[in-house]
This record gives structure tokens, sequence and C-alpha cells, in this order.
């Protein structure tokens, strides 16, 4: 595939932005050249909820610590990662929960034709390869880890909603059962055009494989305001930026452990079905991101189409804060 991209990036380039111009969006990642920090050692914070949204279900609340260090550069898992030629490294891992409920948290029963309740942990390890010269970057990820109760989704939903004085969550008993997680990740991103350092167009490509997600997507990102390229060198660039960015793609839906149950365990009491599954879907995510030479700050928001015909739209919110090391 990276022989392919490299010999007819021509055309590849136009094939992914025809693919994104079909689409809205999809789901945020921490690899994605707007986040880039201008640094090779740093360490980042993100926190999402429907909160932010004014809505309490679906996708509801997820964290990661992130920390990026030239000394991961040892980690043996990186010899599987993918890296353009003439590029300079990144080296990364990534520590994640995340948890989703149905609509409706007052049920003791399983709400059938609604989302399964479900909560997954995993550790990621990352590559994050990038070509200054063709300006573009190919990211590698592998994740690990388990889906189900082991991963607590139940007893940390009820602990905020006691903290918060909000009703407590019933029904977690029906949620997704405990199977492993074993993911891996690949995405491509190009930069179609820039105007100095006030606005940018990229086109990117993400492949996902494995027990928690298997799909893949496309889409444009745009970013506007005092912003740097991540491709040219530290000395050229703003100490201060505050720009926002808009991106939109599409994702073609292969498997969905969050909706299906895990691949191993088939002891779920309830999942959605094959045939109730969206397989395609649109997201659309925004934000601001303001940064100096040590520090990140960024507020986003989400809008997610329907993840399968019987479910609704579902929109969160989050922030992002990190700091160079």
């Amino acid at each position: 595939m990276l022989f392919w991209i490299k010999e007819n990036k021509k055309y590849y380039t136009i094939y992914l932005l025809f693919f994104s111009l079909l689409s809205f969006s999809q789901r945020i990642d921490n690899t994605a050249s707007f986040r880039d920090m201008n640094n090779n050692h740093y360490f980042r914070y993100n926190y999402d909820n429907d909160f932010f949204a004014n809505t309490d279900y679906y996708y509801t609340q997820g964290h990661n610590f992130e920390l990026v260090s030239p000394r991961l550069f040892k980690n043996p898992i990186n010899k599987i990662f993918v890296k353009l030629k003439n590029s300079k490294q990144k080296y990364g891992l990534l520590f994640e929960q995340i948890g989703f409920t149905p609509t409706s948290l007052k049920s003791d029963e399983i709400l059938y034709d609604d989302r399964p309740f479900a909560a997954a942990a995993m550790l990621k390890s990352f590559l994050i390869s990038t070509d200054t010269i063709h300006k573009s970057i190919f990211s590698s990820t592998l994740s690990f880890g388990i889906i189900g109760p082991f991963t607590s989704g139940k007893e940390i939903q009820t602990m905020i909603h006691k903290y918060i004085g909000a009703e407590i969550p019933l029904g977690w008993q029906y949620q997704i059962e405990n199977d492993a997680i074993l993911n891996y990740e690949i995405s491509y991103e190009k930069q179609l055009y820039r105007l100095n350092n006030l606005f940018a167009l990229h086109a990117n490509a993400k492949l996902r494989l494995g027990t928690m997600n298997t799909n893949m997507s496309g889409g444009v990102t745009t970013t506007f305001g005092k912003t740097n390229s991540p491709f040219i060198s530290i000395e050229n660039k703003n100490n201060f930026q505050i720009y926002g960015y808009w991106q939109g793609l599409i994702t073609a839906i292969g498997y969905d452990a969050s909706l299906q149950g895990g691949l191993f365990n088939p002891n779920s009491l309830y999942v959605i079905t094959d045939s109730n599954i969206e397989r395609v879907t649109f997201q659309k995510n925004f934000g601001i991101v303001l940064r100096s030479k040590t520090f990140y700050l960024e507020y986003y928001r989400s809008w997610l189409s329907k993840e399968f015909e019987t479910g609704r739209t579902h929109s969160w919110g989050g922030f992002r804060i990190g700091f160079t090391l």
C-alpha cells in the first residue's frame, strides 16, 4: 500500500479529495496534524462528555492520557509500524477509557432497539511519521485492552452522577460482556493547499482492523487563523497560535464491538444485530486551539449520524490540555 501511495501520489490525493467531499465527518484522533505540538516530548490529557452538547446518551464519556517521548523509540512495538521515507518520527503511548449508554438511564430492563451499555479501556502505542518534503503524515497505532465490566464503566458513571447530584444510572447489568481488544490502525494525511499561516486544507484517510473496530474512513480538515504548518522548521514558526478547525469524514463500518459485542465472548445479554447496523456514518468535528511553545489547549464539539437504524444522531464535546516536557 505504501509503495502504491509513493508511486501514485497525484492520483491518490485526487482520490482522497473526492472521497472526502462525499462526507461530513468522523471521530477525532490524537494524531491529526492540527494537533501537532511542535515538539517530540510532551504530555496531554483529553476529556470527552456529552454534557458539553446537553445530551446524556450513547457516547457518554471518555478520557485519555497521552505521552510522546523520544525515549519510546526503544518500544519493540515500533517495529511493526510504517515510517515514511526521509521523515521525522514521534513515538507515543496513550491510555484511554470510554463509555456508552442507551437513551435512558431510568430503566432496569433491557431497552430493545436502543444502544447497549458498554465500557472499554485500552493502552495504545503509536508512531507519527511526518514527511516535510511531500507534506504528508502517516500514523500507525496498536491498541490492546478490554471491553466489559472489568473496565468499571458502571462504577465510574455512578460515582460521577452521585457527585453532581444526578440520577443513579440503571441497566448496566446488561452491558457488553468482557472481551479482548486488539486493534491496528493506520492513517494518511496530505496537505492539499495552504495560504501562508492563515488557512490550510488537508485530505485524510484511515483504516482500522481488529476486535474493537473494523472500518475505513476518509475526509477533509480545514484550519483557519494564526497557525503554523506542521511541515516547516521550528525556527519559522509562530510562538503563539490561535486557530479554529473543521473536520468532515465518512466512515464505512465493518464491525463495532461497543454495539455488536466482542468477537470471542457471545454471552452479552443484548447487542445490536448486524441487520440493524448503519454501514455508513457521517461526523462533524470543529473546535478552537490555543498554543504556545510549551502549552496546548483545545475545546471541540462533535456530531455523529445514526450508528444503527433504530438509533439517533448524537453530539458531544470536550477539551484537551497539554504541555511540553
